[in-house]
């Protein structure tokens, strides 16, 4: 039996009173399916090969109210009344990156600053946006097998301390060990950078505002 999660369909979120593009998902049959029978948003994660509830984390459920496809049939508009915000950056629509596209040549160096993946690869600002989703969660409801809620408990000190200790090993690891063992301790690094971010209530979106911002 083939594996439904290989065939994707592209959604279009918007917002049902307003009519704001609100955000950009993909769905499978499982999930569309899910999505009628409780009425929420439930979408197809690239990046951890499952479905997943749109707030489930957050709390900013998208509930359903009216669900359309285009006339291929191959994309998906649902309008929902949104609780909270879309996007994972703390932004009420995804959608927050205006582009000026005046003249030919400027619109040219706009396209050359987007991000083209192969349709099989996950966006890396997903990976992170979910994983500080996921550490907001745990300290929210303050899981106590979790390790994410005991550095939080332990206060800012431990985790500053914890900081210290992964940015060391990254260090040694890029002098001494081998490629995967350097990503290893990378990912173990950019972990704590997110718990610190959490515990001291900065959104992923500040952080990538301050990176754009120093792009131009």
């Amino acid at each position: 039996m083939e594996n439904e999660n290989l065939f994707l369909i592209p959604a279009i979120i918007q917002d049902y009173n307003s009519g704001q593009v609100l955000m950009f998902a993909y769905m499978t049959k499982q999930s569309l399916k899910k999505t009628l029978e409780t009425g929420t948003t439930w979408f197809y994660s690239r990046s951890r090969q499952k479905l997943w509830n749109k707030g489930e984390t957050s709390g900013n459920i998208q509930e359903v109210k009216e669900i359309s496809f285009d006339c291929d049939m191959d994309t998906v508009l649902i309008k929902v009344i949104q609780n909270g915000y879309a996007c994972h950056t703390g932004s009420r629509s995804c959608f927050f990156n205006k582009m000026d596209i005046t003249g030919k040549e400027k619109f040219f160096r706009i396209i050359n600053k987007l991000n083209f993946t192969q349709a099989s690869a996950a966006s890396a600002s997903d990976i992170i946006g979910e994983l500080y989703d996921v550490i907001n969660q745990r300290i929210r409801e303050k899981k106590e097998n979790s390790y994410t809620f005991s550095l939080h408990k332990k206060g800012l000190d431990e985790i500053l301390k914890k900081l210290g200790e992964e940015s060391i090993e990254v260090i040694l690891a890029s002098k001494h060990q081998s490629k995967k063992q350097i990503v290893y301790e990378v990912a173990d690094l950019l972990y704590h950078l997110l718990v610190l971010l959490a515990e001291k209530k900065i959104t992923i979106g500040e952080i990538y505002d301050e990176l754009d911002s120093r792009r131009k």
